[in-house]
């Protein structure tokens, strides 16, 4: 079984069929388990640009005003996941869109308010999307969770993706993103990392920047809840996605 996480930066925003989707069909109706969990960075940007809403990033998290989480929401549960499950319809996959917090598959709770409506994990029930699994549906999963007072909440995406991708013991979280994979020396892309341990990622993850902090933290949390390994590449290269299906490419993250 294999969690794929689909960055924003990765989705195309092109006519016709997204290639990466294709490969995925391939998998799945080759007989392979994928759980895919999206973004929506770039898409949510633009809403927000034409509706005149600010926003800003703290340490990779997207400070989530009312006015921000409304945008996010329909952006990331509308656009964003009908444009993939169309696609993967159309392509010959049973598939369903849900959002982070259906069929009670995760719970937050707000941990942090001075980055508003954001949701940090606190409980991950794989149930619901194993019982879809076995009637081969394929899930594609929105990064919105709800909190035990019923306030939905924006999630990031890497976040849910290693909460999920741990729960399930898949085999391997494939984090698709925007760039190559974990450069020792951040942003030097000559210190790419072809392997590393959760130990030493945890030992470099504090000199990451930007969305990379929340991929390296949520890499270990993946590992350390079962999942076996997890790879992060550039999705935006397609040969990139074919070498990381293939469990080469990017950078390993191992136990």
């Amino acid at each position: 079984m294999i969690l794929f996480k689909y960055g924003g930066h990765a989705i195309s925003d092109g006519q016709g069929i997204d290639p990466v989707l294709s490969l995925l069909s391939k998998q799945i109706k080759a007989g392979k388990k994928i759980v895919i969990v999206h973004g929506g960075g770039p898409a949510i940007n633009k809403e927000l640009e034409i509706h005149g809403v600010k926003s800003e990033m703290i340490r990779g998290l997207r400070k989530t005003t009312p006015e921000v989480f409304e945008v996010v929401q329909r952006t990331l549960c509308g656009e964003v996941q009908r444009k993939l499950v169309n696609q993967l319809i159309v392509l010959g996959v049973n598939a369903v869109g849900l959002t982070a917090g259906d069929g009670d598959v995760t719970r937050a709770k707000i941990s942090k308010p001075e980055l508003g409506l954001v949701g940090e994990v606190v409980s991950v029930n794989p149930d619901y999307l194993i019982a879809q699994m076995d009637l081969g549906i394929t899930p594609v999963i929105s990064p919105i969770s709800i909190t035990n007072d019923g306030q939905a909440v924006n999630m990031n995406a890497d976040v849910i993706a290693g909460a999920i991708g741990g729960a399930l013991k898949v085999d391997s979280v494939l984090f698709s993103t925007d760039v190559s994979g974990i450069y020792r020396n951040w942003p030097d892309k000559d210190s790419l990392i072809q392997s590393i341990s959760i130990n030493e990622l945890s030992e470099i993850s504090m000199t990451l920047e930007g969305g990379m902090i929340p991929k390296a933290e949520s890499a270990i949390n993946a590992i350390k809840s079962g999942a076996k390994k997890v790879q992060i590449f550039d999705g935006r290269e397609i040969s990139s996605v074919e070498l990381a299906l293939q469990g080469e490419g990017g950078t390993l993250v191992t136990p």
